[in-house]
């Protein structure tokens, strides 16, 4: 992950407790304040930079001082059987609702092998990768997905109609992490190009296109021409059907389709956040499942296995001039380990927003060195 010259490194405990506050201040309960702070500070230490402290204010203040995201959560099951669950987050916190769920399913997979859970009326939830990671800590397989308001064109298209709608895994091994993939089933996402922005760099083409199909490599007019509509990002694949972009489509509607069609949920364009003209709330779905392993096989014999299949494949034929080969989960350790003792990387425009935020609250205690 590259650093923006000029950011400060912050302890992620002292992150965590200014994240808690925050949200605190903006009138979330103390418990649920901790969850969401404790959903963003695990992206900055696994070094998704994207999904921490740079979206606090845009995507979780700012929501919330508009009016189009609760800071209390109604969590409400609608429909319920012995392996299944449908809730209605009610445009609360999406971290608390998503956390709540999860749990949901682990505990159905404890009694019956698998648990799934589908939400309707829920916000951002933060980085998918920690919901299944809940489950590995319990010894169980974790899946996760959400739509998104809409970023992405379908194969041949030009218009934003799907989100970047993530499917998310996490698996245990006996190695020192678990596998993790956490991704979007489109070549990047929103987070990705607002890092780009903050650091006033180009994106490289091929990720977005402009209503004539052509590559736009502007991070911070993307941002703004995504909100409008002229500008769509690339399913994962790429553009057209020669390198595959058909399949990070059909993923991106699959993922779609689970995360509106099984709760009663809204759904791409009813995703804008826009309605006559007025900013309204962002009415999210997801999924989570939790696969119970001992239901299975032994629970260390999986962990074998796993661990195994990706010790082959690091250590397979590596391409000319390639220094190593890395599987999902792996990347994300070494950046805990390198930022376990530094904290997290904050560049100038979070500082600046950290500043904003600590002053409107009247957070005086926190001092920091920016």
């Amino acid at each position: 992950m590259e650093i923006e010259k000029g950011s400060v490194w912050i302890k992620f405990a002292a992150m965590e407790k200014f994240m808690r506050d925050v949200f605190i201040g903006l009138g979330v309960p103390k418990k649920e304040a901790a969850v969401s702070a404790e959903v963003l500070i695990t992206a900055d230490k696994l070094g998704f930079d994207s999904h921490g402290i740079s979206r606090l204010k845009p995507i979780y203040y700012d929501r919330i001082k508009q009016g189009i995201q609760l800071p209390t959560t109604a969590f409400k099951v609608v429909k319920e059987a012995p392996a299944s669950a449908v809730i209605d987050g009610g445009n609360g916190m999406g971290h608390v609702v998503a956390r709540r769920a999860m749990e949901l399913a682990i505990r159905k997979a404890r009694k019956y092998g698998i648990g799934m859970t589908a939400v309707r009326n829920s916000t951002h939830y933060g980085i998918a990768g920690y919901y299944p990671l809940m489950a590995v800590k319990a010894g169980m397989i974790g899946i996760t997905g959400t739509n998104a308001r809409p970023s992405l064109a379908p194969t041949f298209g030009i218009e934003n109609m799907l989100g970047t709608n993530p499917l998310t895994f996490g698996m245990p091994t006996d190695e020192k992490f678990p596998f993790l993939l956490d991704c979007a089933t489109s070549i990047t996402q929103r987070g990705k190009i607002e890092v780009y922005a903050k650091l006033g760099k180009k994106m490289p083409a091929g990720w977005v296109i402009d209503r004539d199909g052509r590559s736009k490599t502007d991070s911070r007019k993307v941002l703004v021409d995504l909100t409008q509509g002229t500008a769509a990002l690339v399913p994962l694949g790429g553009i057209g059907e020669e390198l595959g972009g058909y399949k990070g489509y059909g993923y991106a509607t699959a993922i779609e389709i689970l995360c509106a069609a099984l709760q009663r949920g809204a759904y791409m364009k009813m995703l804008t956040g826009v309605k006559d003209g007025k900013k309204v709330p962002y009415p999210l779905g997801h999924f989570f499942i939790a696969i119970n392993i001992s239901a299975f096989t032994e629970l260390k014999s999986f962990k074998r296995i796993a661990g195994s299949i990706l010790r082959e494949l690091r250590a397979s034929k590596k391409m000319p001039g390639a220094r190593r080969i890395f599987t999902a989960g792996e990347k994300e350790h070494l950046t805990w380990l390198a930022r376990k003792d530094k904290g997290v990387p904050v560049n100038k425009e979070t500082q600046r927003e950290i500043i904003l935020m600590r002053d409107e609250l009247g957070l005086k205690q926190y001092k920091f060195p920016f």
